[in-house]
């Protein structure tokens, strides 16, 4: 049987959440779950373990960053890899992010083979 994979979205745009919905339907049993703001994903991690998360730094609410730290700071989610999707492209952002436990980072506008490589990458997929 193949192994199931599940990917948490944290994105406040939805048109961006579709993109990557899209994106990622072509991973092999990768099950998506979407969220639209970093509170959301936390609710939506507080009730199941993810394989891998992905999601923005701006966002209302919680952005980004400040999710990675909650993540890394729960002792059920701390290593879970995360990706970063951002139009923040300087390279203290890129610091930051990498520095509270973001394994990836990638700007905006995404290219979803990009995406899809990482994921794959980091759930050890070939």
């Amino acid at each position: 049987m193949a192994v199931e994979y599940s990917c948490l979205i944290v994105e406040d745009s939805p048109m961006m959440r579709q993109l990557l919905v899209f994106a990622l339907a072509r991973v092999k049993n990768l099950r998506v779950t979407e969220a639209d703001d970093g509170v959301d994903g936390l609710r939506k991690l507080a009730s199941m373990k993810y394989d891998v998360i992905i999601t923005d730094i701006n966002m209302p609410i919680m952005d980004g960053l400040k999710l990675v730290k909650r993540v890394r700071s729960d002792p059920v989610h701390k290593d879970t890899p995360i990706i970063i999707i951002t139009t923040e492209g300087s390279q203290e952002d890129r610091q930051r992010a990498l520095q509270l436990g973001a394994n990836a980072y990638i700007t905006k506008p995404i290219q979803a083979p990009q995406v899809i490589a990482k994921v794959k990458e980091l759930l050890k997929i070939d």
